[in-house]
């Protein structure tokens, strides 16, 4: 699934810094639930990952080691170590553990260049930390974190069953 862009559009009107605040609040989020996420990551753990969502204006570059997370807007030159392109819903599954990197990458609905031991490394951290964004984001709610997590739920859930899946055909979990 990927975002239409009358969602994605008010995207290149939203000021970075607001954008980058919402996300170091989130990145802040998901590292306190998973606090040994990245130490899998050893010496690749101060290299830069960026993520780019190809059905987004925008890109995020994480540096586990620091727990630091940047905004910027795309089109723009990019200094990483390791590099991944996919739909946000993609990137988002893959951060859960719920796609298949493998097959993603083979079908090329996943883009990965650069560093590739630094992302595999990346991977495997993230497969051991049973993040589950539903959970960890709807507490940022606070009253309203039961509601949020029924939303947030319904949209992952909606957006991995129809990637990439034939009309009809069961929705394939890791």
């Amino acid at each position: 699934m990927l975002i239409p862009p009358i969602l994605s559009a008010p995207l290149h009107m939203i000021p970075i810094p607001l954008i980058e605040r919402i996300c170091r609040l989130m990145f802040g989020r998901i590292s306190k639930a998973h606090p040994g996420l990245f130490e899998r990551l050893d010496e690749h753990g101060d290299k830069r990952f960026a993520f780019l969502p190809t059905d987004l204006p925008l890109a995020f570059v994480v540096v586990p080691g620091r727990e630091e997370i940047s905004v910027l807007r795309k089109p723009v030159e990019i200094e990483a170590d390791a590099v991944t392109e996919a739909p946000l819903f993609l990137l988002l599954g893959l951060m859960e553990g719920r796609c298949d990197a493998d097959a993603l990458f083979f079908s090329r609905d996943l883009s990965v260049t650069g560093d590739m031991e630094a992302m595999l490394a990346m991977r495997n951290a993230l497969d051991a930390s049973n993040i589950d964004l539903q959970k960890d984001l709807a507490k940022l709610a606070g009253p309203l974190a039961p509601i949020a997590r029924r939303v947030i739920g319904e949209i992952r859930d909606r957006a991995l069953k129809d990637q990439n899946r034939p009309a009809g055909e069961a929705a394939a979990w890791n």
